[in-house]
């Protein structure tokens, strides 16, 4: 499309329009860009339809920017829509997309990173994992907590300010007694306990 001087308005809307197709996205095409997404990225079932509904909300934005009709692009938009849902299906029956795997994966690295269960939990809401089925284990706490200090370097691994600490710990999800365990370990039983959760 052309300004009114004749200047090349937006080239890459049409480039992307030539890489989308001027059809809207069916469900093979969402399939495909639901394969080509969980080839690189982890992704839950929300976040998966999150990112095709995106896809097809591009296409009728390239689609329309282009001059297409109105009625047609809704048209389009609302069949691509449709058809996301049976794209997800699809995929958790070939066992592609499995979001209690996601939930323990994330949560393993979650731990390993210093964050508390709670943490871990808001998480996964957040991406969409719902009423995940994260065990309750002191241990793994305790290890997660120390990973935490170790990462704040502070209790066994430096010198900050106790209080400090201990009010940044209970805004990370740690409870106060999880907190001061970790605080008071010396500085070889809290390596141990993250090489615990490192393996």
């Amino acid at each position: 499309m052309y300004h009114d001087k004749g200047c090349l308005r937006d080239a890459p809307v049409a480039a992307r329009l030539r890489r989308m197709g001027a059809k809207s996205p069916d469900g093979a095409k969402l399939y495909e860009a639901a394969l080509a997404h969980l080839a690189r990225y982890a992704a839950t079932e929300a976040g998966l339809a999150r990112v095709l509904a995106r896809k097809a909300e591009r296409w009728a934005r390239a689609s329309g920017e282009e001059g297409g009709e109105p009625d047609e692009i809704a048209a389009g938009l609302r069949s691509a829509r449709a058809e996301i849902s049976s794209v997800i299906a699809r995929l958790k029956a070939a066992g592609v997309l499995d979001d209690a795997a996601f939930a323990a994966s994330r949560a393993k690295r979650l731990t390993r990173a210093g964050k508390s269960r709670r943490a871990a939990l808001a998480h996964l809401a957040a991406k969409g994992v719902k009423g995940a089925a994260l065990p309750e284990d002191p241990e793994r706490e305790l290890a997660a907590a120390c990973a935490y200090l170790r990462r704040r370097r502070a209790g066994p691994f430096g010198e900050a300010p106790e209080l400090k600490i201990l009010a940044a710990m209970a805004r990370g999800g740690f409870t106060q007694e999880v907190a001061r365990r970790a605080l008071r370990l010396d500085r070889e039983a809290a390596e141990a306990l993250i090489k615990a959760i490192e393996a």
